[in-house]
């Protein structure tokens, strides 16, 4: 066994990584990435840069704190870009504003130059789509942030409905638990499925998701809305799926009153603010139904729902299938009590 640890040690690295962060990066996103890359380069959990190499890095070279507070130091100021296979831009909520210097500009050109990969981790894509860098390709953002990415890059293909799209020079992963399985994707692809099987089993996964798994639909696509108060109202209701609101709760949040946000939903998208709740949340069901592995009252109780009989009658009265008929008709794995 020494011999061979040896042996793995004098050996290039089969993936080298440079991860450049951004201000208020997302935390989950990053370590989830990372902590794939160290547990697949060297084996027993050892955390040594064997297999995989990654440097992490910001701008000036200076500590870059996440969004939730927590500072990351250990980091360094931007590296030769063709030292690597891979850029990957971790972003976070600073994604309303443009990069701060030039120099990053031309620092992703010259990567572009060296035909280095890039990879938009949360909302590092919006860093790329400042710099140019996307052109034709469509790329993959979070739910969460789309309606900002189309505003702000109106000529750029956003989809919401997978978590990561790979266009062969450039992988958009829309964050959060799915930068684990963009990690995965790159770890196999490079190093070979028993690499990604040991970040695997130490991480107490069932496997690698596939990047056409759709995001939770929970999300309402309001491409054309223009009404602000129609856009803030929906926005609000998506981070309320599972705790109803009221027509009055919402329309407080707009600022205006609840006759006025009615007669606004209905000319924009022409249904009621709470029709367009219960659709949102049963769409939200029925996506459950399909990828998760609980029992309908649990999937009931996450969209909001008080029990699993109100539940199962909604569900049939939108889909026409009761959920449990739904789990037997889609071969999915949850429980049907």
């Amino acid at each position: 066994m020494p011999e061979v640890q040896e042996t793995n040690a004098a050996s290039p690295p089969q993936l080298r990584v440079g991860v450049l962060l951004m201000h208020q990066f997302t935390l989950a996103a990053f370590s989830g990435f990372i902590d794939v890359l160290r547990l697949a380069g060297d084996s027993g959990g050892r955390s040594r840069q064997l297999a995989i190499t990654w440097q992490v890095m910001s701008l000036d070279g200076r500590p870059r704190a996440s969004s939730a507070g927590i500072e990351v130091s250990d980091i360094t100021a931007l590296q030769a870009p063709e030292n690597f296979d891979y850029i990957v831009l971790c972003g976070g909520n600073d994604y309303h504003q443009r990069m701060p210097s030039d120099g990053l500009y031309e620092w992703l050109q010259r990567a572009v130059d060296h035909k280095v990969r890039m990879l938009g981790l949360c909302t590092g894509t919006f860093a790329l789509a400042y710099a140019g860098l996307i052109g034709t390709r469509t790329v993959c953002v979070h739910w969460n942030v789309l309606d900002s990415f189309r505003q702000q890059f109106p000529g750029i293909r956003a989809v919401v409905d997978r978590i990561f799209v790979d266009e062969g020079d450039l992988i958009t992963c829309a964050g959060s638990t799915a930068a684990i399985d963009v990690a995965l994707y790159l770890v196999e692809r490079h190093c070979g499925r028993d690499k990604a099987q040991q970040a695997i089993r130490h991480m107490m996964l069932q496997g690698i998701r596939s990047p056409r798994l759709p995001q939770a639909h929970f999300y309402n696509d309001l491409e054309g809305v223009e009404d602000p108060r129609v856009r803030k109202a929906a926005h609000y209701i998506e981070q309320r799926i599972d705790n109803p609101p009221s027509l009055e709760s919402i329309a407080r949040y707009v600022g205006v009153s609840g006759r006025q946000l009615g007669r606004a939903f209905q000319a924009a998208v022409g249904e009621s603010p709470m029709a367009f709740y219960r659709r949102l949340r049963l769409g939200y069901g029925c996506w459950l139904l399909e990828h998760g592995h609980s029992s309908i009252t649990q999937v009931a109780l996450d969209c909001g729902y008080a029990d699993g009989a109100h539940f199962s009658r909604d569900f049939r009265s939108r889909y026409g299938v009761t959920p449990s008929r739904f789990l037997k008709r889609a071969g999915a794995p949850g429980d049907a009590s």
